[in-house]
């Protein structure tokens, strides 16, 4: 597979605060249609020098990867492996001993090659793949946050996440000096059409933009730099740091080896449009169908839901005659063992008692003989 991208457009803007946090590779105004590695990284708001950590990300993974990566091979899983402990090799290099606020970044990484797109996130920085001709969302990346697991689980719905307190919480982050290294979530795509865009962006570019606000300007007739500028306008009044990079996929050419690409954007349980919360909470809630993006499958029927239920009632009393039948065979088998010792004890007790009797009939006999032995002396 040869790709071939129109001009990729950056997004890089300060918003509301002092500094800028956020970094991105290609630096601003540098990408060419040459690239094929793009990274975005947010630097964690509260932790100190969240600026150097991003840095530390993008010139570490760019280095390396630029370095032992050859777009005409594809990306091997275990090369970007090494990539990422490189990276956090480095950046465990400026952690600040006895600091408990060390710095930290989210990731995102898109690498074009001959197999296809290589993307991997840590963090809630998103990766998006739309498809402007069918006017369809194919992935978006699953924030690893807090407002995500609940949402999941089905304790938040789609509408709650929005304004829950703890909304900026974030479940895996590249700390500084943490021996736990998070593993980022990495997909493989081959699903790729000439048209289609893949839009990264850190989460200071969501804050008042929904999903279908979103597809709407990527679908929009305009060209790339009116798109952006309309990404610009939409995210101004934005008070966090928001970046982003707009790759336009301009020519796909396949080989015959392609057919044995595998495309994990349909299943993966990192695209966050294959989440499903629970059933229950589902029913009770359906505005968490907001979610998902036009030309994805219907909700769930409820006659589908109700079956579903019923299925979980037969196999709940199956367990549960199941598990009687287990305590009746354990009680039955103590009460055959306390049987069977009771039964053998009596016997013994039986046998003792009749060995006991013949003693005492021998202990008789014994003393009568004596007796019939002795008379005769008497009476001469």
């Amino acid at each position: 597979m040869r790709i071939k991208i129109y001009q990729p457009l950056a997004i890089y803007e300060l918003g509301k605060r002092a500094n800028q946090e956020d970094s991105i590779y290609p630096i601003e105004g540098k990408a060419t249609e040459n690239d094929r590695l793009f990274l975005l990284c947010d630097g964690m708001g509260g932790h100190e020098h969240g600026e150097v950590a991003s840095q530390s990300i993008c010139k570490s993974l760019s280095s390396f990867l630029l370095q032992h990566a050859v777009a005409s091979e594809g990306l091997e899983d275990k090369l970007l492996s090494d990539a990422l402990a490189y990276a956090y090799e480095e950046l465990d290099k400026l952690a600040i001993a006895g600091d408990s606020r060390q710095m930290g970044t989210t990731l995102t990484l898109l690498y074009f090659h001959s197999n296809g797109c290589t993307t991997a996130h840590i963090g809630d920085s998103r990766i998006y793949h739309l498809r402007p001709s069918s006017h369809t969302i194919l992935y978006k990346s699953r924030d690893h946050s807090l407002v995500y697991d609940l949402y999941q689980a089905g304790e938040l719905t789609y509408e709650e996440m929005k304004t829950f307190p703890q909304k900026n919480v974030i479940t895996r982050a590249m700390i500084a000096g943490d021996r736990n290294h998070p593993k980022p979530d990495v997909i493989h795509i081959s699903d790729i059409q000439p048209g289609d865009y893949f839009y990264i962006c850190s989460d200071g570019m969501l804050e008042q933009m929904e999903d279908e606000e979103l597809l709407d300007v990527f679908v929009a007739n305009v060209r790339d730099e009116e798109k952006r500028q309309m990404l610009i306008s939409g995210t101004s009044d934005n008070k966090d740091n928001h970046s982003a990079y707009i790759v336009h996929i301009k020519e796909v050419s396949h080989d015959e080896a392609d057919v044995s690409l595998v495309n994990e954007e349909p299943t993966a349980k990192c695209n966050a449009l294959n989440i499903k919360p629970d059933v229950e909470k589902l029913t009770a809630s359906p505005d968490v169908e907001v979610v998902k993006p036009a030309g994805t499958p219907p909700p769930v029927p409820d006659s589908v839901i109700v079956a579903m239920e019923n299925k979980q009632k037969r196999k709940k009393l199956l367990f549960v005659a199941f598990m009687a039948i287990v305590v009746l065979a354990v009680v039955g088998m103590f009460g055959y063992g306390y049987y069977s010792k009771h039964k053998a004890e009596a016997a013994l007790l039986d046998s003792l008692h009749e060995d006991s009797m013949m003693t005492v009939k021998e202990f008789n006999s014994q003393q009568e003989s004596k007796t019939d032995t002795t008379k005769p002396d008497s009476i001469k």
